[in-house]
């Protein structure tokens, strides 16, 4: 079943609680929440005080990204604000294996993320015990940039090895440049959890869009 997780960078900060509410009754799934330190990506967000203020007042289920140098060091903290995933890069400081251990302690899910420059074999040794699998289709940083179709045999690749050792229940996400004429590039190619921000906040009906980006989805997912 496809998830649709629009992002928030994308959404009006001045009126975020009512923007993720107006996405969740879109028919949204999950709320994805980016956490940039300006460190290991070039650029900075927002982190544990706005997710505690979020998650108080709007309920949803919380996807968490952590594009920061030591993920490891605040796995309690965003746990403790609202998390009900957290997913961090294989590529930062923390140990992988301690952190996807760190983070299912805290009883939510855990994924590890890829930048478009590393192999899909990096995850390998970690899908057994792994919720999900964030594969970036832009380099993490900013939204809006445009969709990498050569992602897609990352992708395969993951799926393949996930399913040749029975974790056919593995999630693969997919983040960067989603909408409706990317999607489906990314379904067939086995991914079935989807980022979308302005491709939902810019619309006006979010409903709609998230809408469409599910039809699209699924339509590329039986072929």
């Amino acid at each position: 079943m496809s998830r649709i997780c629009p992002s928030v960078l994308s959404a009006d900060f001045s009126a975020l609680g009512d923007e993720c509410r107006d996405v969740i009754a879109g028919g949204a799934d999950w709320i994805h929440y980016d956490v940039m330190d300006g460190v290991f990506v070039p650029n900075i967000s927002i982190g544990i005080p706005v997710l505690k203020s979020l998650s108080k007042k709007v309920d949803a289920f919380y996807d968490v990204h952590l594009m920061i140098t030591d993920p490891a060091k605040y796995v309690d903290d965003f746990a403790g604000a609202g998390a009900d995933h957290i997913s961090f890069h294989i590529e930062s400081q923390s140990d992988t294996a301690e952190t996807i251990e760190a983070i299912h302690a805290k009883g939510i899910l855990a994924g590890v993320a890829l930048k478009p420059a590393t192999p899909a074999e990096a995850v390998f040794p970690y899908l057994k015990d792994l919720d999900l699998v964030l594969v970036m289709t832009v380099e993490p940083g900013f939204g809006g940039q445009k969709f990498m179709a050569d992602m897609c045999p990352k992708i395969k690749k993951i799926r393949k090895e996930a399913d040749r050792i029975g974790r056919k229940d593995l999630l693969i996400q997919v983040d960067g440049g989603i909408d409706v004429g990317t999607v489906g590039f990314v379904a067939e190619a086995g991914a079935d959890v989807y980022v979308a921000g302005s491709a939902v906040f810019n619309k006006k009906d979010r409903g709609e869009a998230i809408a469409a980006i599910r039809e699209a989805a699924g339509k590329a997912s039986v072929k």
